[in-house]
């Protein structure tokens, strides 16, 4: 199966800057290598990383995109549904502990106008699964679009290959991490 990891990089939450910016990371694996690997520059806070992934994904064969996560670049939202759209893949939103939709929306009712657009994004998820995708380690949470959840549950155990961490987000997380 060709699954696409998606996870971005470090970048300084409280930097003075107007601006601030780093990377997005997309690798693409087939089980246990590495075929592409694709990088962007997103707007840390900004709301350009739906944008961005649909560019760096044209153009690939894949049987799944799988996100780290939902928000990238602190509250740079992807929107799932535009990717699965844009590209005909199912998307599954990955998080190692249970997402707290609350504080959540607190935290974008108090830091951003644009909020109601960021928080309906998140909000037409729908329900959160829990699996455990290796054997004695804690387990990991997703929400689906495009695909069922028993089919996202396949993906995430059969591409969890060093840690409970789908494959191809851990290694898009290290490249981010290590060149931003």
């Amino acid at each position: 199966m060709r699954i696409a990891g998606v996870e971005d990089g470090s970048f300084d939450a409280f930097s003075s800057d107007l601006v601030s910016s780093t990377l997005l990371c997309c690798v693409l694996m087939d089980h246990d290598r590495i075929d592409d690997i694709r990088l962007s520059v997103i707007e840390v806070d900004g709301l350009d990383a739906t944008e961005k992934l649909l560019g760096m994904l044209d153009g690939l064969d894949t049987d799944a995109v799988i996100l780290g996560g939902i928000t990238f670049g602190g509250f740079n939202i992807v929107d799932p549904l535009s990717i699965m759209r844009g590209t005909g893949t199912p998307v599954v939103v990955y998080s190692g502990k249970r997402p707290d939709s609350s504080s959540m929306r607190s935290a974008l009712m108090k830091h951003f106008e644009d909020w109601r657009r960021r928080w309906a994004i998140i909000d037409r998820l729908g329900t959160v699964h829990r699996t455990v995708s290796r054997q004695g380690e804690p387990p990991i949470y997703f929400e689906v679009v495009g695909g069922s959840a028993a089919w996202a549950d396949k993906v995430l155990c059969s591409s969890a290959l060093a840690s409970r961490i789908p494959e191809p987000v851990r290694v898009a997380g290290l490249i981010a991490r290590g060149v931003s």
